[in-house]
Protein backbone atom coordinates (compact mmCIF):
# COMPACT_ATOMS: atom_id res chain seq x y z
CA UNK A 1 0.00 0.00 0.00
CA UNK A 2 1.49 3.48 -0.82
CA UNK A 3 2.08 5.91 1.85
CA UNK A 4 -0.33 8.69 0.49
CA UNK A 5 -3.59 7.53 -1.12
CA UNK A 6 -3.38 11.07 -2.89
CA UNK A 7 0.01 13.31 -3.29
CA UNK A 8 -0.32 16.86 -5.13
CA UNK A 9 2.60 19.75 -5.41
CA UNK A 10 1.34 22.53 -7.32
CA UNK A 11 -1.11 21.26 -8.57
CA UNK A 12 -3.70 23.49 -10.95
CA UNK A 13 -6.29 23.69 -13.03
CA UNK A 14 -7.38 26.47 -14.82
CA UNK A 15 -11.41 26.30 -17.48
CA UNK A 16 -11.38 28.57 -20.24
CA UNK A 17 -14.26 30.99 -19.69
CA UNK A 18 -16.23 31.32 -22.79
CA UNK A 19 -15.96 34.55 -24.49
CA UNK A 20 -13.14 35.41 -22.13
CA UNK A 21 -8.91 35.95 -22.76
CA UNK A 22 -9.14 35.49 -18.54
CA UNK A 23 -9.10 31.56 -17.71
CA UNK A 24 -11.41 30.30 -14.10
CA UNK A 25 -9.22 28.67 -11.96
CA UNK A 26 -10.54 26.10 -10.41
CA UNK A 27 -7.21 24.93 -8.53
CA UNK A 28 -4.17 27.15 -7.72
CA UNK A 29 -1.41 25.57 -6.90
CA UNK A 30 -2.18 23.29 -3.85
CA UNK A 31 0.49 21.13 -2.25
CA UNK A 32 -1.70 18.42 -0.23
CA UNK A 33 -0.86 14.61 1.22
CA UNK A 34 -4.06 11.82 1.71
CA UNK A 35 -3.08 9.32 4.15
CA UNK A 36 -3.68 5.75 3.51
CA UNK A 37 -6.42 3.05 5.15
CA UNK A 38 -7.79 6.38 6.58
CA UNK A 39 -11.23 9.12 6.18
CA UNK A 40 -10.42 12.26 4.56
CA UNK A 41 -12.64 15.06 4.39
CA UNK A 42 -12.99 18.16 1.62
CA UNK A 43 -14.60 21.12 2.91
CA UNK A 44 -14.93 24.63 1.16
CA UNK A 45 -17.76 26.94 0.33
CA UNK A 46 -19.63 26.41 -3.32
CA UNK A 47 -16.95 26.86 -6.02
CA UNK A 48 -13.51 26.26 -3.91
CA UNK A 49 -12.69 23.36 -5.85
CA UNK A 50 -13.44 20.58 -4.28
CA UNK A 51 -15.47 18.32 -6.81
CA UNK A 52 -12.47 19.32 -9.28
CA UNK A 53 -9.97 17.84 -7.31
CA UNK A 54 -12.21 14.68 -6.98
CA UNK A 55 -12.12 14.24 -10.63
CA UNK A 56 -8.39 14.79 -11.59
CA UNK A 57 -8.00 12.19 -8.85
CA UNK A 58 -10.28 9.98 -10.65
CA UNK A 59 -8.59 10.27 -14.07
CA UNK A 60 -11.49 12.45 -15.54
CA UNK A 61 -9.97 15.62 -16.11
CA UNK A 62 -5.98 16.83 -16.95
CA UNK A 63 -4.24 19.36 -14.42
CA UNK A 64 -2.73 22.43 -16.20
CA UNK A 65 -0.26 22.04 -14.01
CA UNK A 66 1.89 20.50 -11.34
CA UNK A 67 1.15 16.77 -10.22
CA UNK A 68 -0.74 14.40 -9.05
CA UNK A 69 0.17 10.77 -7.75
CA UNK A 70 -3.04 8.18 -6.74
CA UNK A 71 -1.85 5.37 -5.22
CA UNK A 72 1.78 6.16 -6.37
CA UNK A 73 0.87 6.55 -10.35
CA UNK A 74 0.94 9.62 -11.39
CA UNK A 75 -2.57 9.95 -12.79
CA UNK A 76 -1.80 12.55 -15.62
CA UNK A 77 0.39 10.11 -17.31
CA UNK A 78 -2.13 6.88 -16.74
CA UNK A 79 -5.35 7.39 -15.68
CA UNK A 80 -6.22 3.99 -16.65
CA UNK A 81 -4.13 2.41 -14.39
CA UNK A 82 -5.65 4.59 -11.68
CA UNK A 83 -9.00 3.83 -12.55
CA UNK A 84 -8.64 0.55 -12.51
CA UNK A 85 -7.60 0.50 -8.91
CA UNK A 86 -10.28 3.46 -7.46
CA UNK A 87 -13.96 3.84 -6.98
CA UNK A 88 -16.00 7.34 -8.15
CA UNK A 89 -19.31 8.22 -6.70
CA UNK A 90 -19.98 11.44 -8.00
CA UNK A 91 -22.81 13.88 -6.80
CA UNK A 92 -24.96 12.78 -9.75
CA UNK A 93 -24.40 8.57 -9.65
CA UNK A 94 -25.74 7.50 -12.88
CA UNK A 95 -28.17 4.60 -11.47
CA UNK A 96 -30.68 2.76 -14.87
CA UNK A 97 -34.17 3.96 -13.36
CA UNK A 98 -35.81 1.19 -15.43
CA UNK A 99 -33.43 -1.18 -14.31
CA UNK A 100 -34.31 -3.02 -10.75
CA UNK A 101 -31.46 -2.81 -7.48
CA UNK A 102 -30.23 -5.87 -8.39
CA UNK A 103 -30.44 -5.32 -12.16
CA UNK A 104 -28.66 -1.98 -11.39
CA UNK A 105 -25.25 -4.15 -9.43
CA UNK A 106 -25.31 -6.96 -12.14
CA UNK A 107 -24.54 -4.07 -15.02
CA UNK A 108 -21.66 -2.26 -12.66
CA UNK A 109 -20.24 -5.60 -11.94
CA UNK A 110 -20.14 -6.29 -15.65
CA UNK A 111 -18.83 -2.75 -17.18
CA UNK A 112 -16.33 -3.22 -13.81
CA UNK A 113 -14.41 -6.89 -15.23
CA UNK A 114 -15.73 -8.81 -11.69
CA UNK A 115 -15.29 -11.87 -12.11
CA UNK A 116 -18.28 -14.27 -12.49
CA UNK A 117 -17.23 -16.32 -9.43
CA UNK A 118 -16.89 -13.25 -6.52
CA UNK A 119 -20.14 -11.41 -7.54
CA UNK A 120 -22.85 -13.47 -5.98
CA UNK A 121 -20.46 -13.09 -1.92
CA UNK A 122 -19.82 -9.27 -2.80
CA UNK A 123 -23.63 -8.61 -3.92
CA UNK A 124 -24.47 -10.41 -0.77
CA UNK A 125 -22.20 -7.83 1.34
CA UNK A 126 -23.10 -5.01 0.14
CA UNK A 127 -26.83 -5.60 0.50
CA UNK A 128 -26.58 -6.74 4.13
CA UNK A 129 -24.42 -3.72 4.39
CA UNK A 130 -27.16 -1.65 2.51
CA UNK A 131 -29.92 -2.64 4.05
CA UNK A 132 -31.18 -3.22 0.28
CA UNK A 133 -31.42 -7.11 0.36
CA UNK A 134 -35.56 -7.12 0.94
CA UNK A 135 -35.26 -4.47 -2.54
CA UNK A 136 -33.63 -6.34 -5.40
CA UNK A 137 -36.71 -6.51 -7.73
CA UNK A 138 -37.86 -2.44 -6.98
CA UNK A 139 -36.79 -0.53 -10.14
CA UNK A 140 -34.24 1.91 -9.09
CA UNK A 141 -36.39 4.78 -10.14
CA UNK A 142 -39.08 3.79 -7.16
CA UNK A 143 -36.45 4.11 -4.39
CA UNK A 144 -36.45 7.04 -1.86
CA UNK A 145 -33.57 9.56 -2.14
CA UNK A 146 -31.69 7.62 0.73
CA UNK A 147 -31.97 4.18 -1.23
CA UNK A 148 -30.84 5.95 -4.04
CA UNK A 149 -27.37 6.90 -2.38
CA UNK A 150 -27.30 3.43 -0.75
CA UNK A 151 -27.54 1.67 -4.49
CA UNK A 152 -25.35 3.74 -6.09
CA UNK A 153 -22.80 3.34 -2.90
CA UNK A 154 -22.89 -0.46 -3.13
CA UNK A 155 -22.98 -0.54 -7.78
CA UNK A 156 -19.46 1.84 -6.78
CA UNK A 157 -18.09 -0.36 -4.80
CA UNK A 158 -18.79 -4.02 -6.42
CA UNK A 159 -15.05 -3.93 -7.50
CA UNK A 160 -13.02 -3.64 -4.37
CA UNK A 161 -11.21 -0.51 -4.63
CA UNK A 162 -7.93 0.87 -2.75
CA UNK A 163 -9.30 4.71 -3.15
CA UNK A 164 -12.60 5.08 -2.71
CA UNK A 165 -13.59 9.04 -3.86
CA UNK A 166 -17.01 10.35 -2.61
CA UNK A 167 -18.76 13.65 -3.85
CA UNK A 168 -21.14 14.89 -1.31
CA UNK A 169 -22.05 11.53 -0.93
CA UNK A 170 -25.22 13.00 1.40
CA UNK A 171 -26.74 16.00 -0.67
CA UNK A 172 -30.38 15.60 -0.25
CA UNK A 173 -30.64 12.72 1.97
CA UNK A 174 -32.75 12.63 5.11
CA UNK A 175 -31.12 12.31 8.58
CA UNK A 176 -31.97 8.44 8.78
CA UNK A 177 -30.32 7.71 5.48
CA UNK A 178 -27.31 10.13 5.79
CA UNK A 179 -26.27 8.16 9.52
CA UNK A 180 -27.00 4.79 7.58
CA UNK A 181 -24.37 5.80 4.78
CA UNK A 182 -21.61 7.18 7.11
CA UNK A 183 -22.19 3.85 9.00
CA UNK A 184 -21.45 1.67 5.94
CA UNK A 185 -18.69 4.10 5.10
CA UNK A 186 -16.87 3.79 8.30
CA UNK A 187 -17.09 -0.12 8.79
CA UNK A 188 -15.25 0.11 4.94
CA UNK A 189 -12.69 1.98 6.76
CA UNK A 190 -12.23 -0.12 9.92
CA UNK A 191 -12.79 -3.62 8.41
CA UNK A 192 -11.20 -2.96 5.05
CA UNK A 193 -8.71 -0.29 5.63
CA UNK A 194 -10.24 1.31 2.51
CA UNK A 195 -8.63 4.67 1.57
CA UNK A 196 -11.43 7.08 1.36
CA UNK A 197 -11.81 10.71 0.55
CA UNK A 198 -15.36 12.50 0.84
CA UNK A 199 -16.20 16.01 -0.14
CA UNK A 200 -18.90 17.04 2.56
CA UNK A 201 -21.47 20.22 3.10
CA UNK A 202 -21.70 18.91 6.69
CA UNK A 203 -19.34 19.75 9.07
CA UNK A 204 -20.46 16.90 11.61
CA UNK A 205 -20.13 14.50 8.63
CA UNK A 206 -16.30 15.73 8.46
CA UNK A 207 -15.85 15.38 12.48
CA UNK A 208 -15.76 12.00 11.82
CA UNK A 209 -12.35 12.04 9.33
CA UNK A 210 -8.94 11.28 10.55
CA UNK A 211 -7.55 14.58 8.28
CA UNK A 212 -9.92 18.04 7.59
CA UNK A 213 -8.35 19.85 4.40
CA UNK A 214 -10.59 23.20 3.91
CA UNK A 215 -10.47 24.53 0.64
CA UNK A 216 -11.70 28.25 -0.89
CA UNK A 217 -11.07 30.04 -4.29
CA UNK A 218 -8.77 26.86 -5.25
CA UNK A 219 -6.17 26.90 -2.29
CA UNK A 220 -6.19 25.23 0.71
CA UNK A 221 -6.59 27.50 4.02
CA UNK A 222 -6.55 24.92 6.57
CA UNK A 223 -5.89 21.18 7.03
CA UNK A 224 -5.03 19.45 9.91
CA UNK A 225 -7.17 16.70 12.47
CA UNK A 226 -10.72 18.10 12.86
CA UNK A 227 -9.89 18.92 16.61
CA UNK A 228 -6.69 21.67 15.47
CA UNK A 229 -9.38 22.90 13.46
CA UNK A 230 -12.14 23.65 15.98
CA UNK A 231 -9.95 25.07 18.52
CA UNK A 232 -9.39 27.83 16.63
CA UNK A 233 -12.78 28.99 18.12
CA UNK A 234 -12.19 27.91 21.59
CA UNK A 235 -13.22 30.19 24.51
CA UNK A 236 -15.16 32.20 21.62
CA UNK A 237 -18.81 30.41 21.35
CA UNK A 238 -21.30 30.94 23.66
CA UNK A 239 -25.93 30.54 23.66
CA UNK A 240 -27.74 33.20 23.77
CA UNK A 241 -31.67 32.35 24.59
CA UNK A 242 -33.95 35.09 23.05
CA UNK A 243 -35.98 37.52 25.51
CA UNK A 244 -39.65 35.39 25.79
CA UNK A 245 -42.03 36.42 22.28
CA UNK A 246 -38.45 36.92 20.23
CA UNK A 247 -37.88 33.99 17.58
CA UNK A 248 -34.47 32.93 17.76
CA UNK A 249 -33.94 34.16 14.04
CA UNK A 250 -34.42 37.51 14.99
CA UNK A 251 -31.83 37.44 17.45
CA UNK A 252 -29.62 35.68 15.25
CA UNK A 253 -29.98 38.24 12.44
CA UNK A 254 -29.39 41.01 15.00
CA UNK A 255 -26.02 39.21 15.52
CA UNK A 256 -25.43 38.98 11.79
CA UNK A 257 -25.76 42.68 10.98
CA UNK A 258 -23.47 43.54 13.68
CA UNK A 259 -20.53 44.45 11.81
CA UNK A 260 -16.99 43.24 13.27
CA UNK A 261 -18.81 41.87 16.66
CA UNK A 262 -20.15 38.27 15.72
CA UNK A 263 -18.05 35.99 13.18
CA UNK A 264 -21.11 33.48 13.12
CA UNK A 265 -24.67 32.90 14.59
CA UNK A 266 -27.05 30.09 14.49
CA UNK A 267 -30.46 29.19 15.92
CA UNK A 268 -29.82 25.78 17.58
CA UNK A 269 -32.55 24.25 20.21
CA UNK A 270 -34.92 27.53 20.72
CA UNK A 271 -31.65 29.22 21.67
CA UNK A 272 -28.80 31.11 19.36
CA UNK A 273 -25.10 30.00 19.19
CA UNK A 274 -23.00 31.98 18.50
CA UNK A 275 -19.16 32.76 17.91
CA UNK A 276 -18.00 36.54 19.23
CA UNK A 277 -14.27 37.95 18.58
CA UNK A 278 -12.33 37.94 21.36
CA UNK A 279 -12.13 41.17 23.35
CA UNK A 280 -15.90 42.32 22.21
CA UNK A 281 -18.48 43.37 24.41
CA UNK A 282 -22.07 41.58 22.95
CA UNK A 283 -23.91 42.59 25.35
CA UNK A 284 -25.92 45.80 23.48
CA UNK A 285 -26.49 43.40 20.77
CA UNK A 286 -28.20 40.38 22.82
CA UNK A 287 -31.35 42.15 24.11
CA UNK A 288 -30.74 41.19 27.34
CA UNK A 289 -30.78 37.30 26.78
CA UNK A 290 -29.44 35.10 28.82
CA UNK A 291 -25.52 33.54 27.47
CA UNK A 292 -23.83 30.89 28.33
CA UNK A 293 -20.36 29.26 26.85
CA UNK A 294 -20.42 26.42 25.14
CA UNK A 295 -17.66 24.07 23.76
CA UNK A 296 -16.15 24.73 20.14
CA UNK A 297 -17.27 22.14 17.24
CA UNK A 298 -15.87 21.90 13.34
CA UNK A 299 -18.16 23.69 12.13
CA UNK A 300 -17.24 26.91 14.84
CA UNK A 301 -13.71 26.98 13.26
CA UNK A 302 -14.41 26.30 9.83
CA UNK A 303 -16.25 29.47 9.90
CA UNK A 304 -13.73 31.18 11.94
CA UNK A 305 -11.56 30.28 8.63
CA UNK A 306 -13.43 31.44 6.82
CA UNK A 307 -14.86 34.67 8.06
CA UNK A 308 -10.96 35.94 8.31
CA UNK A 309 -10.61 34.71 4.47
CA UNK A 310 -10.45 37.53 1.96
CA UNK A 311 -14.30 36.90 0.08
CA UNK A 312 -16.73 39.25 -0.47
CA UNK A 313 -19.52 37.12 0.24
CA UNK A 314 -17.96 35.74 3.60
CA UNK A 315 -18.19 39.51 5.00
CA UNK A 316 -21.70 40.14 3.39
CA UNK A 317 -23.81 39.95 6.39
CA UNK A 318 -26.87 42.61 5.31
CA UNK A 319 -29.58 41.65 4.26
CA UNK A 320 -32.53 43.88 4.50
CA UNK A 321 -36.33 43.64 4.45
CA UNK A 322 -37.96 44.08 1.05
CA UNK A 323 -40.44 47.25 1.36
CA UNK A 324 -43.86 45.42 2.30
CA UNK A 325 -46.18 44.82 -0.39
CA UNK A 326 -49.13 46.06 -0.50
CA UNK A 327 -51.27 43.01 -0.95
CA UNK A 328 -49.99 41.85 2.45
CA UNK A 329 -50.90 45.30 4.04
CA UNK A 330 -54.54 44.95 2.90
CA UNK A 331 -54.76 41.66 4.16
CA UNK A 332 -55.12 40.20 7.76
CA UNK A 333 -51.99 39.18 9.17
CA UNK A 334 -53.18 37.16 11.67
CA UNK A 335 -55.52 35.12 9.19
CA UNK A 336 -54.76 31.12 7.67
CA UNK A 337 -53.23 31.73 4.34
CA UNK A 338 -52.83 27.55 3.78
CA UNK A 339 -55.69 25.44 4.70
CA UNK A 340 -55.58 21.70 4.64
CA UNK A 341 -57.98 18.77 5.66
CA UNK A 342 -58.19 15.50 5.36
CA UNK A 343 -55.71 15.71 2.16
CA UNK A 344 -55.09 12.07 -0.18
CA UNK A 345 -52.80 11.69 -2.78
CA UNK A 346 -52.67 8.33 -4.36
CA UNK A 347 -50.62 6.87 -7.59
CA UNK A 348 -52.18 3.53 -8.19
CA UNK A 349 -52.34 1.61 -5.44
CA UNK A 350 -49.28 3.69 -3.67
CA UNK A 351 -51.09 6.02 -0.99
CA UNK A 352 -47.72 9.19 -1.10
CA UNK A 353 -50.13 11.53 1.67
CA UNK A 354 -52.80 9.79 3.89
CA UNK A 355 -55.31 12.21 5.24
CA UNK A 356 -53.08 15.47 6.25
CA UNK A 357 -54.35 18.18 7.87
CA UNK A 358 -53.09 21.35 9.13
CA UNK A 359 -53.07 25.67 8.46
CA UNK A 360 -50.36 28.20 7.59
CA UNK A 361 -50.57 31.52 9.12
CA UNK A 362 -49.67 34.96 7.22
CA UNK A 363 -46.13 35.21 7.26
CA UNK A 364 -45.49 32.41 8.96
CA UNK A 365 -42.02 30.13 8.32
CA UNK A 366 -43.36 26.51 8.17
CA UNK A 367 -41.23 23.63 7.33
CA UNK A 368 -42.13 20.35 5.88
CA UNK A 369 -39.87 17.58 6.69
CA UNK A 370 -39.59 13.75 6.68
CA UNK A 371 -37.58 10.89 5.40
CA UNK A 372 -37.02 10.33 1.96
CA UNK A 373 -40.13 9.00 0.38
CA UNK A 374 -41.83 10.18 3.42
CA UNK A 375 -44.47 11.82 1.13
CA UNK A 376 -43.64 15.87 1.99
CA UNK A 377 -42.46 16.01 -1.81
CA UNK A 378 -45.82 15.02 -2.91
CA UNK A 379 -47.67 17.50 -0.36
CA UNK A 380 -45.22 20.07 -1.45
CA UNK A 381 -46.16 20.09 -5.17
CA UNK A 382 -50.00 19.54 -4.25
CA UNK A 383 -50.00 23.12 -2.40
CA UNK A 384 -47.74 24.87 -5.43
CA UNK A 385 -50.57 23.60 -7.58
CA UNK A 386 -48.28 21.30 -9.84
CA UNK A 387 -50.42 18.11 -8.72
CA UNK A 388 -53.72 17.51 -8.17
CA UNK A 389 -55.31 15.80 -4.80
CA UNK A 390 -56.24 12.44 -5.21
CA UNK A 391 -59.54 14.13 -2.57
CA UNK A 392 -59.85 16.34 0.42
CA UNK A 393 -59.43 20.32 0.65
CA UNK A 394 -56.90 22.32 0.00
CA UNK A 395 -56.94 26.28 -0.06
CA UNK A 396 -53.81 28.36 -0.94
CA UNK A 397 -54.34 32.38 -1.14
CA UNK A 398 -57.72 32.00 -0.48
CA UNK A 399 -58.45 29.94 -3.30
CA UNK A 400 -59.24 26.56 -3.79
CA UNK A 401 -56.75 24.66 -5.79
CA UNK A 402 -59.40 21.86 -6.63
CA UNK A 403 -60.81 24.45 -8.87
CA UNK A 404 -58.77 28.02 -9.09
CA UNK A 405 -55.03 26.19 -9.55
CA UNK A 406 -54.22 29.18 -12.26
CA UNK A 407 -54.87 31.75 -9.83
CA UNK A 408 -53.81 30.54 -7.11
CA UNK A 409 -50.33 30.16 -8.78
CA UNK A 410 -50.03 33.82 -9.21
CA UNK A 411 -50.09 34.45 -5.48
CA UNK A 412 -47.66 31.86 -4.49
CA UNK A 413 -43.51 32.08 -5.33
CA UNK A 414 -41.58 28.61 -6.26
CA UNK A 415 -38.03 28.31 -5.80
CA UNK A 416 -36.91 24.58 -6.67
CA UNK A 417 -34.07 22.49 -5.61
CA UNK A 418 -32.56 23.03 -8.90
CA UNK A 419 -32.65 26.14 -9.61
CA UNK A 420 -34.99 26.70 -12.63
CA UNK A 421 -33.04 29.30 -14.56
CA UNK A 422 -32.59 29.38 -17.90
CA UNK A 423 -28.18 28.82 -18.34
CA UNK A 424 -27.47 30.28 -21.46
CA UNK A 425 -29.28 33.66 -20.49
CA UNK A 426 -28.25 36.44 -18.82
CA UNK A 427 -29.03 37.65 -15.24
CA UNK A 428 -31.17 40.24 -16.88
CA UNK A 429 -32.48 38.08 -19.43
CA UNK A 430 -33.77 35.72 -16.66
CA UNK A 431 -35.73 38.12 -14.92
CA UNK A 432 -37.19 39.52 -17.81
CA UNK A 433 -38.68 36.00 -18.75
CA UNK A 434 -40.03 35.36 -15.49
CA UNK A 435 -41.10 38.87 -14.94
CA UNK A 436 -43.07 38.01 -18.24
CA UNK A 437 -44.31 34.88 -17.40
CA UNK A 438 -45.77 36.44 -14.16
CA UNK A 439 -47.69 39.42 -15.92
CA UNK A 440 -45.27 42.13 -15.07
CA UNK A 441 -44.51 44.56 -18.21
CA UNK A 442 -43.37 47.86 -19.03
CA UNK A 443 -42.23 50.80 -16.07
CA UNK A 444 -43.90 47.71 -13.38
CA UNK A 445 -41.37 45.24 -14.76
CA UNK A 446 -38.29 47.50 -14.92
CA UNK A 447 -39.25 48.82 -11.20
CA UNK A 448 -39.30 45.22 -9.87
CA UNK A 449 -35.90 44.21 -11.72
CA UNK A 450 -34.45 47.36 -9.74
CA UNK A 451 -36.04 46.26 -6.67
CA UNK A 452 -34.92 42.66 -6.58
CA UNK A 453 -31.43 42.99 -8.49
CA UNK A 454 -30.89 45.91 -4.89
CA UNK A 455 -32.39 43.61 -2.47
CA UNK A 456 -30.54 40.20 -3.52
CA UNK A 457 -27.42 42.10 -4.36
CA UNK A 458 -26.86 41.34 -7.70
CA UNK A 459 -26.11 44.57 -9.21
CA UNK A 460 -23.05 44.91 -11.65
CA UNK A 461 -24.24 41.03 -12.93
CA UNK A 462 -27.16 41.65 -15.26
CA UNK A 463 -25.12 40.57 -18.51
CA UNK A 464 -23.48 37.38 -16.91
CA UNK A 465 -24.63 34.14 -18.39
CA UNK A 466 -26.79 32.51 -15.46
CA UNK A 467 -25.09 29.52 -16.03
CA UNK A 468 -22.06 30.28 -15.15
CA UNK A 469 -22.51 32.08 -11.95
CA UNK A 470 -21.42 30.58 -8.73
CA UNK A 471 -23.63 28.51 -6.62
CA UNK A 472 -24.67 31.06 -4.30
CA UNK A 473 -25.22 34.11 -7.12
CA UNK A 474 -27.74 31.52 -8.75
CA UNK A 475 -29.22 30.75 -5.41
CA UNK A 476 -29.79 34.40 -5.20
CA UNK A 477 -31.14 34.76 -9.09
CA UNK A 478 -33.77 31.96 -8.29
CA UNK A 479 -34.78 33.86 -5.34
CA UNK A 480 -34.76 37.02 -7.04
CA UNK A 481 -37.14 35.30 -9.94
CA UNK A 482 -39.11 33.54 -7.61
CA UNK A 483 -40.26 36.94 -5.73
CA UNK A 484 -40.40 39.71 -8.72
CA UNK A 485 -44.54 39.21 -8.78
CA UNK A 486 -44.42 40.13 -5.08
CA UNK A 487 -45.92 36.76 -3.97
CA UNK A 488 -48.26 36.28 -0.86
CA UNK A 489 -46.27 32.69 0.06
CA UNK A 490 -43.03 31.73 -1.09
CA UNK A 491 -42.34 28.00 -1.74
CA UNK A 492 -38.75 26.70 -1.08
CA UNK A 493 -37.78 23.23 -1.70
CA UNK A 494 -34.73 22.03 -0.47
CA UNK A 495 -33.43 25.68 -1.56
CA UNK A 496 -29.71 24.95 0.20
CA UNK A 497 -29.21 21.40 -0.48
CA UNK A 498 -25.40 20.99 -1.20
CA UNK A 499 -24.58 24.33 0.17
CA UNK A 500 -21.72 25.21 2.81
CA UNK A 501 -22.53 26.51 6.26
CA UNK A 502 -21.59 29.99 5.06
CA UNK A 503 -24.42 29.84 2.36
CA UNK A 504 -26.80 28.77 4.46
CA UNK A 505 -26.38 31.72 6.71
CA UNK A 506 -26.44 33.81 4.23
CA UNK A 507 -29.73 32.56 2.38
CA UNK A 508 -31.83 31.86 6.24
CA UNK A 509 -30.98 35.73 6.60
CA UNK A 510 -32.62 36.51 3.42
CA UNK A 511 -35.50 34.44 4.20
CA UNK A 512 -35.91 36.15 7.67
CA UNK A 513 -35.52 39.64 6.23
CA UNK A 514 -38.95 38.27 3.72
CA UNK A 515 -40.80 36.87 6.74
CA UNK A 516 -40.57 40.23 8.60
CA UNK A 517 -42.23 41.78 5.43
CA UNK A 518 -44.84 39.92 5.81
CA UNK A 519 -44.13 36.81 3.19
CA UNK A 520 -45.82 33.95 4.50
CA UNK A 521 -42.37 31.02 3.63
CA UNK A 522 -42.79 27.15 2.93
CA UNK A 523 -39.57 24.95 3.06
CA UNK A 524 -39.06 21.59 2.82
CA UNK A 525 -35.20 20.91 4.14
CA UNK A 526 -33.27 17.99 5.10
CA UNK A 527 -30.43 20.07 6.83
CA UNK A 528 -32.16 20.00 10.75
CA UNK A 529 -30.53 23.45 11.97
CA UNK A 530 -33.08 25.16 9.06
CA UNK A 531 -35.58 23.62 11.14
CA UNK A 532 -34.95 26.07 14.08
CA UNK A 533 -35.73 28.88 11.64
CA UNK A 534 -39.81 27.49 11.42
CA UNK A 535 -42.26 29.16 13.43
CA UNK A 536 -43.83 25.47 13.40
CA UNK A 537 -42.82 22.40 11.31
CA UNK A 538 -44.38 19.15 10.48
CA UNK A 539 -42.50 15.48 10.69
CA UNK A 540 -44.13 13.01 7.53
CA UNK A 541 -42.94 9.31 7.51
CA UNK A 542 -45.04 6.89 5.02
CA UNK A 543 -47.26 9.61 3.98
CA UNK A 544 -48.69 9.99 7.74
CA UNK A 545 -48.35 13.22 9.47
CA UNK A 546 -46.28 12.27 12.58
CA UNK A 547 -45.52 15.54 14.59
CA UNK A 548 -46.72 19.30 13.92
CA UNK A 549 -46.12 22.41 16.38
CA UNK A 550 -43.06 24.78 17.07
CA UNK A 551 -39.80 23.50 16.92
CA UNK A 552 -39.49 23.26 20.84
CA UNK A 553 -43.24 21.23 20.93
CA UNK A 554 -41.69 19.09 18.56
CA UNK A 555 -38.24 18.40 20.82
CA UNK A 556 -40.95 17.92 23.73
CA UNK A 557 -42.83 15.22 22.01
CA UNK A 558 -39.38 13.39 21.40
CA UNK A 559 -38.54 13.34 24.95
CA UNK A 560 -36.80 16.91 24.93
CA UNK A 561 -34.47 16.23 22.50
CA UNK A 562 -31.22 18.44 22.11
CA UNK A 563 -32.36 19.10 19.09
CA UNK A 564 -34.13 18.92 15.88
CA UNK A 565 -31.60 15.99 14.41
CA UNK A 566 -32.12 14.10 17.35
CA UNK A 567 -35.90 14.88 17.75
CA UNK A 568 -36.63 13.84 13.76
CA UNK A 569 -34.94 10.28 14.47
CA UNK A 570 -36.66 9.66 17.52
CA UNK A 571 -39.82 10.21 15.82
CA UNK A 572 -39.16 9.14 13.24
CA UNK A 573 -37.65 5.72 14.80
CA UNK A 574 -40.55 5.40 17.01
CA UNK A 575 -43.43 5.70 14.55
CA UNK A 576 -41.34 2.79 12.54
CA UNK A 577 -40.94 0.87 15.36
CA UNK A 578 -44.86 0.90 16.25
CA UNK A 579 -45.54 0.04 12.84
CA UNK A 580 -43.16 -3.36 12.80
CA UNK A 581 -40.36 -2.13 11.34
CA UNK A 582 -38.14 0.47 8.76
CA UNK A 583 -40.84 2.15 6.35
CA UNK A 584 -39.32 2.53 2.97
CA UNK A 585 -40.64 5.01 0.78
CA UNK A 586 -40.38 5.30 -2.80
CA UNK A 587 -40.17 8.45 -5.27
CA UNK A 588 -42.73 8.72 -7.54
Amino acid sequence: MAACALSARQLCKRFPLKGSKQDSVALNGINLDIPSAALTALVGPDGAGKTTLLRLAAGLLQATSGSLHVLGIDVGRDPQAVQDRISYMPQRFGLYEDLSVQENLDLYADLHGVPRDVRQERFQRLLRMTDLARFTSRPAGKLSGGMKQKLGLACTLVRSPELLLLDEPTVGVDPLSRRELWQIVQQLVQDEQLSVLVSTSYMDEAERCAQVFVLHEGGILAQGEPDAIRRRADGLCFSAAPPPGMPARELQARLLDASGAIIDAVPEGGKVRFIGRGGTNHSSLLANAEVTPVAARLEDGFMMILRASDNPAASDKTATAPPRSSKVDEANEASTVIEVRDLVRKFGDFTAVASTSFSVRRGEIFGLLGPNGAGKTTTFRMLCGLLPASSGFLQVAGLNLRHARAQARQKIGYVAQKFALYGNLTVAENLAFFGGAYGLHGARLRERTREVLAQFQLNGQEERQSGLLPGGFKQRLAMAAGLLHEPEILFLDEPTSGADPLARREFWRRITALSQAGVTVVVTTHFMEEAEYCDRIVIQDAGRLLAIGTPAEVRRQAGDAANMEQAFIAIVESNRAGNGGHAAGAAP
